[in-house]
C-alpha cells in the first residue's frame, strides 16, 4: 500500500480519542492545558505545504499520550489533516518505520504531501525525552531480579506523571516536531 492508502485507512483524531481507555484523561489534560508558542511564520509555512500526517499509535502508550496532544495543536495551526492508525493492526506499515531498525516504538508520525510522498518522519520521542526515559530505565534492577516488575511499574507511573505534568517536556516535543518539519 502507498502512503495515501494508509492515510485513507486511518481514523480521525476525535474517533481515536473517543475509543481510548487507558490514557484518554491524561491526553485530554495535556491537550486542554498546552498552548502553542506564537510561531506564526512557521504555521504559515506549514499551511502552504498542505501536509497530512499518519500517526501510528496505541492507547496504552505513554509516549503517545504526551506527543499526540502537542501534534494535534501543531496540526490545527498548520492545517495538517491527521489520521490515526493503531500500530498492532497495521504492522505492515509499522515495520517500515522501526526505531533503530528493530523496535516497533510509537508514536510514529509520517508527514506526507498531497501526492502521498513522505516529507518528514517523527517519533517516537523528542531527544530530551529519550534521555529522561533512558536515565529512568538505567535505574531499574536486572530483569531477573525479584523486584524488577515492581520497580518497572513504579517507573511507568513516574514517567506517566512526568509526561502529564512537566510543561518543559511539552515544549521539547513541540520543538522536536518543528525541527523535523523544517529540515
Amino acid at each position: 500500500m502507498n502512503l495515501n492508502t494508509w492515510f485513507d485507512k486511518g481514523m480521525s483524531p476525535d474517533v481515536y480519542i473517543e475509543s481510548m481507555e487507558k490514557h484518554k484523561d491524561n491526553l485530554l489534560y495535556i491537550y486542554d492545558t498546552y498552548s502553542l508558542p506564537a510561531d506564526t511564520d512557521f504555521f504559515t509555512e506549514l499551511q502552504n505545504k498542505q501536509l497530512r500526517a499518519i500517526v501510528l499509535t496505541e492507547d496504552w502508550c505513554g509516549d503517545a499520550m504526551l506527543n499526540i496532544p502537542i501534534l494535534l495543536h501543531l496540526a490545527e495551526a498548520g492545517q495538517i489533516d491527521v489520521r490515526m492508525l493503531l500500530r498492532d493492526q497495521n504492522l505492515e506499515l509499522m515495520d517500515n518505520y522501526l526505531t533503530n531498525g528493530k523496535s516497533r516504538s510509537i508514536p510514529i508520525v509520517i508527514f506526507i504531501d498531497q501526492d502521498g510522498n513522505e516529507v518528514a518522519k517523527w517519533g517516537p520521542r523528542a531527544e530530551r525525552i529519550q534521555e529522561f526515559v533512558s536515565e529512568s530505565q538505567d535505574k531499574l534492577p536486572e530483569k531477573d531480579a525479584a523486584d524488577y516488575k515492581e520497580k518497572f511499574n513504579e517507573m511507568i507511573l513516574f514517567m506517566t506523571k512526568s509526561f502529564r505534568d512537566n510543561h518543559d517536556f511539552w515544549d521539547e516535543v513541540y520543538n522536536s516536531l518543528k525541527q523535523a518539519l523544517t529540515k
